[in-house]
């Protein structure tokens, strides 16, 4: 009996069906890579076009900020031809309304550095040691605002030139090099308020709290009684209490004029505490009615980008404005 016949076996054929699906598969590899390299190409292109944005509108908002500078110098140049008192009833506390610019809008606002405790005055520029009169005034100031008054000790030696503790709350470098990272009191006056968070376990939330009171300026720089919050005029006097009582009646009697005046500070001090006061600096007296420091604050928005300008000026004796210290983002 014959069998069928098997058809006969193209030795070519499975050669040639192996060669198409690897022809297939370098086809689709290299598709792959052409995409790949594409998008590589269009994300770069994108990401440099990106932050090419991001650098214009940096430089236009830094600019922006700078003529925000200019204005603030023209205000206070005309203050100081004007009035020899510094109050809130002025035209330099008039805050700065959203401004059109192009691309976005620029406000602000100028404060007075000087209605605030002055954190260098804790030491004594002429002996590099603690000045007893600021010290004791920055206990009562943070008692007044609700923090221990033991800060005061360990900020006296953050800025003090010596590496001596103070008895007996205080912190020189052995107490900093135990921190994690480590580092050193810094033993130099300071130009941030925000030093005081290098302070061990001070943190944050006690930094908001004392941040309005304080100041960072040259060692014996008069308050302004004007301008000055309740807490750091009633902090003049051991156990004063008048003007942080009701902070809105204080904000009321500023309203139109410098409140309180020097006279009035006299009347409702002690007389030995006045005279106190007027000599505690070295001599000179720890208050006045004007001001020479002052803080710009310009905010800047281009687009979805926001950038904020803190700009320290003086105001010399014939009235010029400089600006002495410019923090970009943080004051």
């Amino acid at each position: 009996m014959k069998h069928p016949r098997r058809p006969s076996f193209d030795p070519q054929l499975r050669p040639r069906s192996a060669q198409r699906g690897v022809a297939l598969l370098v086809a689709l590899v290299l598709m792959a890579l052409v995409a790949i390299i594409t998008y590589d190409v269009w994300f770069s292109g994108l990401f440099e076009q990106r932050r090419t944005i991001a650098a214009l509108s940096l430089e236009q908002g830094m600019q922006y900020a700078l003529g925000a500078e200019i204005w603030a110098a023209e205000i206070l140049q005309q203050d100081v031809q004007n009035s020899t008192q510094d109050h809130f009833a002025e035209t330099w506390a008039t805050p700065m309304p959203p401004i059109p610019v192009d691309g976005g809008q620029i406000e602000g606002g100028l404060e007075d550095m000087q209605g605030r405790f002055n954190l260098n005055d804790l030491i004594d520029p002429s002996t590099g040691a603690a000045n007893p009169e600021a010290v004791e005034q920055f206990r009562r100031l943070l008692e007044l605002v609700g923090l221990e008054q033991s800060w005061a000790d360990k900020m006296v030696d953050w800025i003090d030139a010596d590496n001596v503790p103070t008895i007996p709350e205080g912190a020189e470098d052995a107490v900093y090099m135990a921190q994690s990272p480590p580092y050193l009191a810094a033993n130099v006056p300071i130009t941030s308020t925000s030093e005081m968070l290098a302070l061990p376990q001070f943190g944050i939330e006690r930094y908001r709290k004392i941040a309005p009171f304080v100041a960072a300026l040259p060692a014996g720089t008069p308050i302004n009684v004007c301008t000055a919050p309740g807490e750091v005029l009633d902090s003049l006097v051991q156990g004063f209490r008048q003007f942080s009582v009701d902070p809105k009646a204080l904000a009321q009697q500023r309203a139109s004029k410098c409140f309180p005046s020097l006279t009035d500070l006299q009347a409702a001090f002690p007389p030995n505490e006045w005279q106190r006061i007027l000599k505690a600096n070295n001599g000179t007296s720890m208050v006045s009615d004007n001001t020479r420091f002052f803080r710009l604050t310009a905010v800047v928005t281009i687009g979805t980008a926001q950038f904020t300008l803190y700009s320290l000026l003086l105001r010399d004796k014939s009235g010029q404005v400089w600006p002495i210290l410019r923090s970009w983002g943080t004051d």
